[in-house]
């Protein structure tokens, strides 16, 4: 079997793992669909992990690390909500009379500062990048090398771009607002910089520095606390809103980065920051109302059952990675006895 058959064969399961994870976080595991919509992932898994899984097998066929994953999330960001949905400029968006964008408002740009900082961490942070660290952390020995082949990778492709516009043709038909030709501009204008950025900055990468690396479960808590105070953040204090929630993620991510060039800082730490950034999706969505429907039992019932399928998948791949980490002859990082958990 040659190496680009071993590379299909191995990685179509991660891959379609991840195809599906996403919307499963972005939507359901948030709260804002309840789980009677499950049959939307087949409309939801093509925009929302074909946007994914292309981030992802991009950023490893270019060898490239987190700063590239985070950089093209924010761009799949800007994509979704300033030309799919356009939430960022449409000022009653579907009609719902959210005043997204009252708090924080830019006259200048047509947008709301809380709106924007916020909805924008929600696509970096837990659309884009949880789903892909923790399907690769679920698969330890292929987490940094490429899942598909040319014909895999073309394939997602058609799929997102057949997503992203059928998700753009059903926010039409719901609400016919257009934003002005400035503001899709000046969306696209940000959206290229930031691929250039990711794929043309020289990132500083791992140097297996000697120093302090807090251990996975500190790492966890402050993901889960992080995470928690972003979701939690009142849109009523508008600019300090905004400021407040682009401070936790800049900051958050600056010190990730800092303690990857650590020698201690290991595939663990990475899953315990994903999952206390899932963890924090699945605790907040019981206190939440749906974007679609009403929050009866039904919806906390199905809030439980997504919530525990976030426990469930992170116990796994806790227990893949500590697994893989023997076999390696690595040390299991202090403080952390995955293989432990759920036995």
């Amino acid at each position: 079997m040659n190496r680009r058959s071993t590379r299909g064969a191995n990685g179509v399961l991660p891959a379609i793992g991840l195809f599906f994870l996403a919307p499963l976080v972005a939507e359901f595991l948030l709260g804002d669909l309840p789980i009677k919509l499950l049959p939307a992932l087949v409309l939801l898994a093509p925009m929302y992990g074909g946007g994914a899984l292309l981030i992802r097998e991009l950023v490893r066929r270019a060898r490239r690390g987190w700063p590239s994953i985070f950089l093209l999330a924010l761009a799949y960001g800007i994509l979704e909500e300033a030309f799919t949905t356009q939430s960022l400029f449409n000022p009653n968006y579907l009609k719902l009379n959210l005043h997204l964008l009252g708090h924080g408002y830019i006259p200048a740009l047509g947008i709301g500062a809380w709106w924007t900082v916020f909805v924008l961490a929600l696509h970096t942070v837990w659309s884009i990048s949880t789903p892909i660290a923790l399907v690769e952390a679920s698969v330890p020995d292929r987490a940094g090398t490429p899942w598909l082949g040319r014909t895999g990778l073309g394939v997602t492709v058609l799929l997102f771009a057949l997503g992203i516009a059928a998700g753009t043709w059903t926010g039409f038909r719901q609400d016919h607002f257009v934003a002005s030709a400035g503001q899709f501009a000046a969306s696209a204008t940000v959206m290229v910089l930031l691929v250039l950025c990711a794929f043309l900055v020289k990132w500083p990468g791992p140097v297996a520095e000697s120093g302090f690396t807090p251990g996975p479960w500190t790492v966890g808590a402050l993901g889960l606390a992080a995470g928690s105070a972003i979701l939690l953040m009142p849109p009523g204090w508008g600019w300090w809103a905004a400021g407040a929630i682009l401070s936790l993620e800049v900051g958050g991510g600056a010190l990730m980065l800092f303690w990857e060039r650590r020698a201690g800082w290991t595939l663990q730490h990475k899953l315990a920051l994903a999952g206390g950034a899932a963890l924090a999706y699945g605790w907040h969505a019981f206190i939440q109302m749906p974007a679609v429907g009403a929050g009866g039992m039904s919806t906390r019932v199905g809030n439980a059952i997504f919530a525990a399928g976030a426990v469930g998948l992170i116990l796994f791949a806790a227990k893949r990675t500590a697994s893989w980490s023997r076999s390696q002859a690595k040390p299991i990082a202090p403080g952390f006895p995955v293989d432990q958990l759920g036995s």
